[in-house]
C-alpha cells in the first residue's frame, strides 16, 4: 500500500475512527461500529465499503455477523502508523470506547480464522 492510498482512506473522520477502533479492538461487527461511532446503521456500512476496497480492513462472515479486522497482510508500516495513531489517540476514541462498553448484547465471536 502505498502512503498516499492509506492516508486518502483515512481521510474521512468517520472512517479514521472506525479503523482505530478495529485497531484497538482487534475485530468488531457492523452492529459494534454502529453503537461506537453513533452513527447509522447505512453511513457506517458505506464506510467499511471503502476500507476494505482500499484494502485496509478484511471481512468475515460468522452467521448473521460480519467482523471487520486490520488487513494481516498489509506492509508492517502501516500496522505501526495504524497502533501508534490509536494510541496516541485514545482520549479522542474515548467516547467511542465507551459507547462500545456499554453495549448490551454484543456478538459472541467464534475464533478469527
Amino acid at each position: 500500500m502505498a502512503p498516499e492510498a492509506l492516508f486518502k482512506c483515512l481521510a474521512d473522520e468517520t472512517r479514521l475512527r472506525a479503523a482505530l477502533l478495529v485497531v484497538s479492538e482487534g475485530e468488531l461487527c457492523v452492529c459494534e461500529l454502529v453503537q461506537a461511532l453513533d452513527e447509522s446503521q447505512p453511513k457506517v456500512s458505506r464506510h467499511l465499503a471503502q476500507l476494505r476496497a482500499c484494502g485496509l480492513l478484511r471481512d468475515r462472515r460468522q452467521g448473521l455477523w460480519i467482523y471487520y479486522r486490520v488487513n494481516p497482510t498489509l506492509p508492517e508500516w502501516v500496522h505501526a502508523v495504524l497502533h501508534t495513531t490509536a494510541q496516541a489517540n485514545a482520549q479522542w476514541l474515548a467516547g467511542d470506547l465507551t459507547r462500545l462498553q456499554h453495549m448490551g448484547d454484543r456478538p459472541v465471536r467464534a475464533a478469527c480464522c
